[in-house]
């Protein structure tokens, strides 16, 4: 399912900004008063984490300071202070399976009573490369720890390949904390370092070619240069909303990489929301790399790089290449034992196309019941779908590159909504508006979100003596 509307043909009302910040405040004091827990814990981590949390990302959550977990479980996460919360932030697609799913417990309980990782290889690897190839018609493969990895390793096959030394990326796309992928188009025409980067190696104008999404003029001219030796490219980009491709977009996508000798790499790591082989499978397309992780292991530190056949003989038959040992593709614990037990689980009994035909549903009622909730209101913002993820965003039109999302976000109405679901039980990813369904969630866990917006959206709107 992939869907992008504005709700209301009308103008918006305007919203009192003043009046945002006083409900922003009051939101913000009834999350301090029901959690005493968490708010010690965190005062208690300023001696000994960065931020007082595990990754500086943590910090970002609405309330000031994050809810310490206790237990997760299926849909659900209870918070120290005993708050039980309806999830769909889902570990942002890394507990898309929902938290702990029974098969994956078992598989993972037994292997750890086998050995964890031993830096020999396992028959779970195989059976996963094969599931992989079936599912996304790439045929060989390599695991790693996490996406970051994945793409890591993608890129630097690609420039081994090619010969060729630059990396073409998309304005405002994340792929992990991958350097090259930190860059953006300047207004100039330039690429430069997206702000708020930190210690880049180097110049990111050095290493990358960053263009507008949905844009294949500049597609085409960045190509026509010949260095670039690789497209890294989310199918629908995620990191600024959903902002899904124009049609045709992937053909002139693929057939310009093809034309300038340049990879094309599909990063699903977002994307597998929309079907069990992702985009690649749902839209056919053909990427020469596909990469992965977070979902495909349940939680469990898991990611996949796959090749396809042409490219793998490329990449074999330069044997100067040291993929086994200087070369930088790989870890230690790259493919071990656990993380191949927890991915064959996974795919076999939890992200199935059975499963995916009730999330894709979950996620359709979450748009219709957001939609439903501006309309009533008359608010022309939009809603966008892809399978099982759902985003809102409060602007009248989708838009279509990342740099008109960057430009248009609104932190104030952001902050504002995620406080006030989180205050009522509900859990959205705390970096945007996204909502993905996993398995285990309910059609109940739906409509306790839109009940949670109508009541956001309604206080919004009625502003004292107007």
């Amino acid at each position: 399912m992939v869907s992008s509307e504005a709700v209301a043909n009308y103008p918006s009302p305007p919203i009192d900004r003043a009046w945002l910040t006083e409900l922003t405040q009051r939101e913000l004091r009834r999350f301090a008063y029901g959690h005493p827990r968490s708010a010690d814990l965190f005062a208690r981590a300023q001696d000994s984490l960065i931020g007082g949390v595990p990754m500086p990302w943590m910090m970002r959550w609405a309330g000031g300071f994050p809810p310490f977990a206790a237990r997760a479980a299926g849909a659900r996460i209870t918070d120290v202070d005993g708050h039980d919360y309806v999830d769909l932030c889902l570990g942002d697609t890394g507990a898309m399976t929902g938290h702990g799913p029974p098969a994956v417990l078992a598989a993972i309980a037994a292997q750890a009573g086998r050995g964890i990782t031993t830096m020999l290889p396992t028959e779970d690897a195989i059976w996963v490369a094969e599931e992989l190839g079936r599912r996304f018609a790439v045929a060989r493969w390599l695991f790693t720890l996490s996406a970051t990895d994945a793409n890591r390793a993608a890129l630097r096959i690609a420039r081994q390949v090619t010969g060729r030394s630059k990396v073409l990326v998309f304005s405002y796309c994340y792929h992990g904390s991958v350097d090259e992928t930190f860059a953006v188009r300047d207004p100039d025409g330039s690429t430069v370092s997206r702000a708020g980067n930190v210690g880049p190696p180097v110049d990111p104008g050095e290493t990358t070619v960053a263009v507008e999404f949905n844009d294949p003029g500049q597609l085409e001219a960045a190509l026509a240069e010949g260095n670039v030796a690789c497209v890294l490219a989310e199918p629908a980009m995620t990191n600024m909303g959903i902002i899904l491709p124009d049609p045709g977009y992937h053909q002139a996508l693929r057939e310009l990489t093809r034309a300038a000798g340049t990879m094309l790499i599909i990063d699903e790591t977002h994307t597998l929301s929309a079907g069990p082989g992702g985009c690649t499978a749902a839209w056919d397309l053909d990427p020469d790399m596909v990469t992965m992780g977070k979902a495909i292991g349940s939680g469990v530190a898991s990611g996949a790089l796959g090749i396809s056949g042409e490219s793998a003989g490329r990449m074999l038959a330069q044997v100067d290449a040291d993929y086994e040992d200087t070369g930088g593709v790989g870890g230690t614990l790259a493919g071990n034992a656990l993380s191949m037990a927890a991915m064959r689980a996974t795919l076999s009994t939890v992200l199935t196309a059975d499963a995916y035909e009730r999330m894709i549903p979950l996620a359709t009622r979450f748009r219709r019941g957001v939609e439903d909730v501006l309309n009533e209101f008359g608010l022309g913002w939009h809603v966008t779908q892809l399978g099982c993820r759902a985003e809102y965003r409060f602007q009248p039109a989708p838009p279509r590159t990342g740099t008109e999302a960057y430009q248009e976000a609104d932190s104030e109405l952001e902050r504002y909504f995620h406080l006030h679901a989180m205050n009522r039980g509900v859990l959205i990813t705390p970096f945007h508006n996204m909502a993905l369904m996993s398995p285990v969630t309910s059609e109940a866990d739906v409509d306790r979100h839109t009940a949670a917006f109508q009541d956001a959206v309604s206080d919004l709107l009625t502003v004292p003596g107007s």
